[in-house]
């Protein structure tokens, strides 16, 4: 009965307090709908020249983030599709603490924001069955296989975040097998604004 907001950002590196978001993709579930009008995709202007690293796995080149878009005018908008709604995010760490940063540059206050995070609720998926997820179990592509969910090329960010939608509600068709799942059941747990985030083994 909820709206969400799905969200994936690719960024210069993993540290969000030295890194910077490179693009950034988001699209809006209205309960059980995936609302595919509101697909977006951004990219952000960064102001240090793109690692080679990181251009392999996303292909944005330094021309493409030279011309994105101002990062506070990138922010404002995703700020604006959020109120009222939950994030959705797949190991939402990332994005929180990237979001966070911007934040903080951007406006001098953290994030604050109730999320959902895609492999939380998988990695509780898998303690309810009695078992412990081995390594890869939990990525993202891992588990939309698992749920019978197309393969998606990975690393745009907007193909990324609806990968996500798609993830969380298979997700909650299966936990609605008993009755309506209500929110504090799949509530990650508090992020601490600041934080420092690294690169998950299962991300």
């Amino acid at each position: 009965s909820l709206e969400y907001l799905a969200l994936d950002r690719e960024t210069t590196g993993t540290d969000p307090r030295t890194e910077e978001i490179v693009s950034a993709g988001w699209v809006v579930l209205r309960g059980p709908s995936i609302d595919l009008s509101t697909a977006t995709r951004r990219l952000v202007r960064t102001s240090q020249p793109m690692p080679e690293r990181s251009a392999v796995i996303h292909a944005i080149t330094d021309d493409e983030a030279g011309a994105g878009e101002p990062p506070c005018a990138v922010l404002e908008d995703l700020l604006r599709e959020l109120q009222g709604r939950i994030l959705i995010a797949h190991y939402a760490a990332t994005e929180r603490g990237f979001v966070d940063a911007a934040c903080r540059q951007c406006f001098g206050a953290g994030l604050l924001v109730p999320t959902v995070d895609t492999l939380v609720l998988a990695h509780r998926s898998c303690m309810r069955q009695g078992r412990e997820p081995i390594r890869g179990d939990l990525r993202l592509a891992a588990l939309r296989e698992r749920y019978n969910l197309p393969a998606y090329a990975s690393h745009d960010a907007l193909v990324d975040a609806i990968a996500a939608a798609e993830l969380f509600l298979a997700q909650m068709e299966e936990l609605a097998g008993a009755g309506p799942v209500p929110l504090k059941e799949v509530l990650a747990a508090e992020f601490r604004p600041g934080t420092r985030v690294g690169a998950p083994a299962q991300s």
